[in-house]
């Protein structure tokens, strides 16, 4: 069914208030729940949120909590989360980035102690839409197999590259798996294989079964050792610099995934060129890439983040999709 979006971001922002979020910090997460639902990207907005709320109330969300400045020196700055709502926590860490990047060129905050950010993507898309470049990223709990290894001993670490551009941002938002977890279970529920392979099942062979891979949890490493290796760097850095838990201490209860390390880094691209020459470098690279002759001509190349303006504007005029009976666990939360 599709909710108009003010009905969801009402639905969402009555349930946080239930939840003890106050204020603007209630309005906030809401909000980037419902955008994260409109801009398409299901699998981490609204179908994510019982699972908010069963961390909520287990304890490992402090919805009281805000992140606190632990030390900093120049552009760098290293903060505790206090185990504060995610989402929350990454959208301010962002913010101070880019604060950090108007005063000194480029800004990074290491934010440990923290929750899952929901949607990398948002705060690539925050910072490109305030002129920044971006790179961010989260560790999470053991759900990714190294390479060469049949248990999972990494996270699949969504890593986030931002740019700006008037004409559509270019933002790049991935999981080190071939596949998150949360694409695997939309895959697995509605009884569809997956358009290439996305791990290994029980019996190491490569498939396209998502419940196989969910139930082997050996998800696939994009680019193989490659992604496997990239994997276990980030959260190897962000623990180093956020002081937060590294992959190998977290608990594999995804209920429970809390403490992990997360790191933003924003870049002012003004300080090295005018706006008009970014634009220009950025539009023939994106115009180059469009020309590439698609194997399907119904299905022409896209840039990273195209797709994600397609769906942000059919959603908001025809309605978000949101699960019927998910809608309706919602509004039990709001009332």
């Amino acid at each position: 069914m599709r909710i108009p979006f003010d009905d969801l971001y009402a639905a969402l922002n009555r349930a946080m208030l239930h939840l003890a979020l106050e204020g603007e910090r209630a309005a906030l997460c809401a909000r980037l729940f419902a955008e994260t639902t409109c801009d398409g990207v299901y699998t981490h907005g609204v179908n994510r949120f019982l699972r908010f709320v069963e961390m909520i109330r287990n304890g490992s969300i402090d919805v009281l909590a805000e992140p606190t400045r632990v030390s900093g020196h120049g552009a760098i700055e290293r903060w505790n989360g206090h185990l504060a709502p995610g989402n929350i926590s990454a959208y301010s860490s962002m913010h101070r980035a880019m604060a950090l990047a108007r005063e000194h060129g480029l800004g990074c905050v290491a934010l440990g102690n923290t929750n899952h950010w929901l949607r990398g993507g948002t705060y690539g898309w925050l910072a490109a839409d305030e002129g920044f470049v971006a790179i961010c990223w989260t560790n999470t709990l053991p759900n990714l197999p190294a390479w060469g290894s049949i248990n999972p001993v990494l996270g699949n670490n969504p890593l986030v590259i931002a740019a700006p551009r008037p004409a559509g941002n270019v933002v790049v938002d991935m999981a080190m798996s071939q596949f998150s977890y949360g694409t695997l279970a939309a895959y697995a529920n509605a009884g569809k294989l997956l358009p290439v392979d996305g791990g290994f099942d029980a019996a190491g062979n490569l498939t396209r079964d998502a419940a196989a891979v969910e139930a082997s949890q050996r998800a696939l490493p994009v680019g193989y050792w490659k992604g496997s290796a990239l994997s276990f760097i980030l959260d190897l850095i962000g623990a180093m610099l956020g002081a937060g838990l590294a992959t190998h201490q977290l608990t594999t209860d995804y209920h429970k995934e809390s403490g992990i390390s997360q790191f933003f880094l924003a870049i002012d691209p003004s300080r090295v060129a005018a706006a008009a020459e970014l634009n220009q470098i950025a539009d023939n690279i994106v115009a180059s890439l469009q020309h590439a002759k698609p194997i399907d001509p119904a299905n022409p190349v896209r840039y990273p983040g195209q797709k994600t303006l397609q769906l942000r504007e059919e959603n908001m005029r025809l309605g978000v999709p949101v699960d019927e009976k998910l809608w309706r666990q919602l509004q039990e939360l709001s009332f």
